[in-house]
């Protein structure tokens, strides 16, 4: 499975979910805040699978733990950053609409592995 095709469902369920959460609530606060959540789960996925789909390590089996390694590390680093950057961005973000949907969007890997069992 394309990791590509992970990020744009998970993508899309941040989307769905923001669309969701402003017409149940009725306050674009919500919806921002639920879009920024899934973003802080979807940018760091996107930029994993460019670097993981890049062969700067090579082929061999050490390199392709380090290339891991190195961009887990960025991955996560960059979730950190942008959770951690939600007040200056939002500026009075919805905490529980922000967690709402970064949690829907990482859960989007349980989904992509029962696609990969069938």
């Amino acid at each position: 499975m394309s990791p590509w095709r992970i990020v744009l469902v998970q993508g899309g369920v941040g989307a769905a979910a923001a669309i969701l959460g402003w017409l149940m609530s009725g306050v674009d606060t919500v919806a921002l805040s639920v879009l920024y959540g899934a973003a802080a789960a979807v940018v760091p996925a996107a930029l994993m699978a460019r670097g993981m789909s890049s062969r700067l390590f090579g082929m061999s089996a050490q390199g392709r733990v380090a290339n891991f390694v190195l961009w887990q590390l960025a991955k996560m680093g960059l979730a950190v950053a942008m959770l951690l950057s939600a007040p200056w961005v939002l500026s009075v973000p919805s905490w529980p609409a922000l967690l709402v949907g970064l949690v829907l969007c990482l859960k989007v890997y349980w989904v992509a592995l029962v696609w990969r069992g069938r």
